[in-house]
């Protein structure tokens, strides 16, 4: 949107600016460019090459390299989101001309070019497109449009004209018959294309390009190919808003199945919910009622009487809550196992707590990141859609990235501090007037040094893989230097400082609020032993994978439409859907890292903060999986280019997937350990 606003002002304000590409109006005689975005394997999609690494020829207009001031390839202005997102476009050396708004009847030109004689270097171009069934990408106007190099076809020459004309389809059928008979095929490229440019007074509403078969001409050593491109001008009624409604597949998108996952996930919260509901309150208060016993049986015996409580008190069932028979021993009964014999150590430092404060920090940045791109998408009425715009979803995850530092720097701080006095060395050191003992300084920098470093470092190692091999196979989806240059800067300057900053405020925030002791029960100085003979659901690597398999069961629809966007070009658009499916992840994760949680404490294991996070970090797991099963199943991708950009890509967003899960579950699970021993009397 900011973009949409500025550059017209600026070419409004500046002599020779020329606004007519960034406010979509154009008067009579109005020059129109046509721009090359790509080519390559149609299904490789980051397998893509310059357009005019193919040889084709420049138009013979006024933008042609004979001329000193002509366009042809010449590189558009990018923003940094459409480099990232693998966008080069170049001029195509095309002329077009913005018709009459009064005129009645179609116009058209013919703009036409010749090659040399094709080398045998050329022809073996011309024949890996063919066979490899290469497409290009141009823009008229931010409209894209998409076209086939050639094909592999028998020999036409007798019978092109006679049998084929402009029928497509009676070209399909004799292929399909050559291929039975294993007849040779040979390489084949379109020469005549008709651009059909639909317009509505001064703004342009439809593109299309059409290859015609009767062109198609066999590509040989020595030969010369003349390439045509017919431009055709047509009026329409179609309004400006709704032009880009025809790429939106909505049949696809709005299908019944989409409507009915979003119910069946939504059905599974509710589930979820009530099994915490259900089970774990009803079994808590059964729990809170014998520590009540308990305690109060002891202070009868312990003043030298005996409790009539132990008698009378039964739970919902009608079951009695202690040994009727036996006072003592339903006493030790109650207090011999169960989630309270760890209040002295539930809430004790987790291993590798500068790492664990990290890694928090960086999953509530993602949870932001994530929150933030999709709340704009979702707002893309009042600024632009964001599937309008080629590289406007990575320009707002920038912002949003950079931005949300502070808040990644205040999460792990704050974890950091909170729990750096239940360590042996927190205990030792008196506390520093910011809260954190003068023997974890040392602790903290590494803590706001992690923060600052883990994913930048995993992002920029796996990107510079990919970057490396785009390089060397000289693809379009190369992040360029100045591109990196400015990312660093970016990181440098917003980034850092906002990470820092987050750091020390969340190492100064008054965690306990009123209370000095931020814990609702005291850590006790020695550890307790963890039980070794629990049975199989109080162990976290039985549970962990199930809460695992639970969250992907909610999103693994959506996820079917993200990857089909993202890897077979199509636009998604259904933001709503997208926004909701994020909430029921939430939710489940949530709901799924409570219950794994209680039955580990249950089984006196008080371990349970990366219990937790592993509980819905192991989502991501699930997700690269399914991934795998995509790649295999439903894609013809192949190649190392594709595989690894597949790959490298999938990797990243599981990653981010388990990270923010992990995050979420962390979070739940703290909520509810503090809840519960908030109410517990303990001795």
């Amino acid at each position: 949107m900011m973009k949409q606003l500025i550059l017209p002002l600026l070419a409004a304000i500046i002599p020779g600016a020329g606004a007519d590409e960034y406010n979509h109006r154009y008067a009579e005689g109005d020059r129109v460019d046509l721009w090359v975005n790509k080519v390559g394997p149609y299904a490789n999609p980051q397998e893509a090459y310059e357009y005019y690494t193919l040889p084709y020829c420049a138009p013979d207009t006024r933008h042609h390299p004979d001329n000193k001031d002509g366009s042809f390839n010449a590189l558009k202005a990018h923003s940094m989101g459409e480099r990232l997102g693998g966008h080069a476009l170049r001029h195509s050396g095309h002329d077009l001309i913005y018709p009459s708004v009064s005129t009645t009847a179609d116009a058209g030109v013919l703009e036409t070019c010749t090659t040399e004689g094709l080398t045998a270097e050329q022809v073996k171009l011309f024949a890996t497109a063919a066979e490899d069934q290469w497409f290009y990408q141009m823009y008229v106007d931010d409209l894209p449009v998409w076209g086939m190099v050639g094909e592999m076809l028998p020999d036409l020459e007798a019978a092109k004209g006679e049998h084929f004309g402009n029928d497509l389809s009676h070209l399909e059928e004799a292929v399909a018959k050559h291929t039975e008979n294993g007849g040779e095929f040979k390489p084949y490229v379109y020469t005549k294309r008709t651009l059909h440019v639909s317009y509505n007074a001064d703004r342009i509403i439809k593109v299309d390009l059409t290859s015609e078969p009767a062109s198609l001409t066999e590509v040989k050593a020595g030969v010369k190919v003349k390439f045509e491109l017919d431009i055709q001008w047509t009026k329409t009624n179609t309004p400006f808003h709704s032009r880009f409604d025809r790429y939106l597949d909505h049949a696809f998108f709005k299908h019944q199945i989409h409507w009915f996952s979003i119910f069946n996930s939504f059905m599974m919260v509710l589930f979820l919910m009530g099994l915490v509901a259900l089970i774990l309150l009803r079994t808590l208060r059964k729990d809170y009622a014998r520590y009540a016993i308990s305690h109060t049986g002891r202070r009868d015996i312990e003043d030298g009487g005996e409790s009539d409580a132990e008698m009378d008190e039964k739970d919902d069932d009608g079951k009695p809550l202690l040994k009727e028979h036996s006072p003592n021993a339903g006493m030790t009964g109650a207090e011999d196992s169960g989630w309270k014999q760890v209040h002295g150590d539930v809430f004790r430092a987790p291993k590798f707590l500068p790492l664990l404060s990290a890694i928090l920090g960086t999953g509530w940045q993602v949870v932001t990141l994530v929150m933030g791109v999709v709340l704009f998408a979702v707002a893309g009425p009042l600024h632009g859609e964001v599937h309008e715009e080629r590289g406007e979803v990575l320009t707002a995850i920038l912002v949003f990235y950079s931005l949300s530092s502070v808040v990644a720097g205040y999460a792990s701080g704050s974890y950091f501090k909170l729990y750096y006095a239940t360590t042996p060395a927190g205990r030792s050191k008196a506390p520093a007037a910011g809260g954190v003992g003068v023997g974890g300084a040392t602790q903290w920098q590494l803590t706001m040094v992690l923060t600052v470093l883990l994913l930048p470092t995993i992002l920029g190692a796996i990107l510079s893989v990919l970057n490396g091999i785009a390089l060397l196979y000289g693809t379009i989806y190369y992040i360029p230097f100045l591109v990196l240059l400015k990312l660093f800067f970016l990181w440098v300057f917003v980034s850092v400082p906002l990470c820092i900053l987050g750091t020390l405020l969340g190492r100064h925030a008054k965690l306990g609020g009123k209370k000095s002791d931020p814990f609702p029960c005291r850590v006790n100085a020695i550890p307790r032993p963890i039980p070794e003979d629990t049975p199989w659901y109080g162990v976290p690597a039985n549970l962990i994978p199930f809460a695992g398999l639970l969250s992907f069961g909610s999103i693994f629809i959506e996820l079917y439409y993200i990857l089909t966007s993202l890897w077979n070009y199509k636009f998604y658009h259904v933001y709503g859907f997208l926004l909701g499916v994020y909430a029921i992840l939430c939710l489940v994760v949530c709901m799924t890292t409570i219950i794994v949680v209680y039955f580990c404490l249950n089984s006196e294991n008080y371990l349970w903060q990366w219990t937790a996070f592993y509980s819905g970090g192991s989502t991501a797991l699930y997700v690269f999986l399914y991934s795998i099963y995509y790649f295999v199943f439903k894609t013809s991708m192949h190649g190392l280019v594709q595989t690894s950009f597949y790959f490298g890509y999938m990797l990243l967003i599981s990653l981010g997937m388990g990270t923010l899960c992990g995050t979420l579950g962390h979070w739940s699970a703290n909520k509810f350990v503090r809840k519960i021993f908030q109410n517990v009397k303990v001795d």
